[in-house]
């Protein structure tokens, strides 16, 4: 497994990714989508993991347009602050152009597949699912998304398979948004959604806060047979 940080080019401009590759240097491809910290170690750290099971990993700093390369942690106020001030600057539309412009990016480098799919969290989460109702990506994995319960009305734009990782505790995503994203996703036969009880915001996130051993393994495991089946 390698990782080096290469340049994208988007319909906005050039931006940085972080690649990881794996051993083999063949296989599918998954994008692996920010939270609000940026393309931080635990987001290459994830990408890392993903070579290390085989796949080709691109992370794209989708932060670009407001601050290039920022790499905050989730351990002081201050980075707190400054990772909310870049979310509520961010894009959402051109951050799902970015994504599909390194899903291109990633499909069309030498070794992988050609099946290509998008894991986000956070943030990163509600990206996942708008790459589900708006990308080529083949197959799309949401942790903790805030804010999908905004968007359902694009829910039948979803052409590929998706997971959606619910934290039934979480500090962003209220029971009543819970249960709108839960109801709207049940009709959708490619979709299934999980929820985690007892669970926080951001509880797959290592050395976070909220991170919970036991239910980041059961929604990791449900991830790695979600690519197993559909990518390859």
């Amino acid at each position: 497994m390698t990782g080096q940080d290469i340049h994208v080019q988007g319909p906005d401009g050039k931006f940085q990714a972080y690649l990881a590759t794996p051993a083999a240097a063949q296989g599918p491809g998954i994008i692996v989508i920010q939270e609000i910290f940026g393309v931080n170690a635990v987001i290459r750290e994830i990408a890392d993991d993903l070579a290390r099971q085989g796949y080709f990993a691109l992370a794209p700093d989708l932060f670009w347009r407001i601050e290039p390369a920022i790499q905050l942690t989730d351990k002081t106020d201050a980075e707190w602050k400054r990772a909310f001030e870049l979310y509520q600057k961010f894009d959402v539309n051109a951050g799902v152009r970015d994504t599909q412009a390194a899903i291109s990016h990633l499909r069309h480098l030498p070794g992988v597949s050609g099946k290509v799919g998008s894991v986000g969290y956070c943030l990163g989460g509600l990206l996942a699912f708008l790459t589900g109702t708006r990308t080529d990506s083949n197959a799309n994995v949401g942790y903790y998304g805030v804010g999908i319960e905004g968007r359902l009305s694009e829910k039948g734009q979803i052409r590929h398979p998706m997971l959606v990782h619910i934290a039934e505790k979480d500090q962003f995503v209220p029971p009543a948004a819970q249960t709108q994203i839960q109801e709207a996703l049940q009709s959708v036969a490619h979709v299934s959604a999980h929820i985690y009880p007892g669970a926080d915001h951001a509880f797959a996130r290592q050395g976070g806060q909220h991170y919970d051993a036991a239910a980041a393994t059961l929604a990791n495991n449900r991830t790695a047979e979600f690519f197993r089946t559909h990518l390859h």
